[in-house]
């Protein structure tokens, strides 16, 4: 008799328990934020806070990798976007963003403009980035726009110094050349901003595959 209740009550929480991760199933596909790592370095705009929130409620519960990934993202670019005014809350802001995104990366590594994601925030922070950028590399191909903000993170940074992300920067900055019409003026304005490391990877590269940008970049 009592094993029977014993059953009944298991049968119950079992039964509770499904409903629930199938309300929350269904919740997470109503709220889920379509807005991708990759997203963030296109230009495109984050949702709005308030939807923002509403992906954050299953964030903590979830193993749904997009899910997590998408608000980790929005999140991030809502940060970038609007800063707090004050020191403390943007370093808040910071922290909370890079808690989302090191979430996700958990769950679902193989997301390349995410680990640039991180390094970026790493960056605002003043955080080492090295780590994060070279993950991004090692994690898969990213669109020539994605490319380009990493080449912006790695010449303005301490990465430029790191021998094997200078070899793999190298397809970065190809790619970048290989679309010239569309990217000599950021290139030229990350060359300005680069770091002596950074500078040095830009002339090196450019030096063997487009001689005569290299001339423009040495004149500033």
């Amino acid at each position: 008799m009592n094993r029977m209740i014993l059953l009944r009550i298991v049968g119950a929480c079992i039964a509770v328990m499904l409903l629930l991760y199938a309300g929350l199933g269904l919740y997470g596909d109503l709220t889920r934020s379509n807005f991708r790592a990759s997203d963030l370095f296109l230009g495109e705009f984050p949702p709005e806070k308030v939807n923002v929130a509403s992906s954050g409620v299953l964030a903590p519960f979830s193993f749904d990798g997009d899910l997590l990934a998408n608000y980790a993202a929005a999140k991030a670019a809502d940060f970038l976007h609007h800063p707090a005014a004050d020191a403390n809350s943007r370093a808040t802001e910071n922290k909370a963003a890079q808690d989302a995104v090191v979430a996700a990366l958990k769950v679902s590594p193989i997301r390349p403009a995410l680990w640039l994601t991180l390094g970026t925030l790493k960056a605002q922070s003043g955080e080492p980035v090295t780590p994060a950028v070279k993950m991004s590399y090692l994690a898969g191909a990213v669109p020539v726009a994605v490319a380009f903000a990493r080449i912006q993170t790695v010449t303005s940074s301490a990465a430029a110094a790191d021998e094997e992300i200078k070899l793999l920067a190298q397809s970065d900055i190809r790619s970048a050349l290989a679309n010239r019409a569309g990217y000599e003026q950021l290139l030229i304005a990350a060359y300005v901003q680069a770091t002596p490391q950074g500078k040095s990877l830009l002339l090196e590269v450019t030096q063997g595959t487009d001689p005569k940008f290299n001339q423009i970049l040495r004149r500033y």
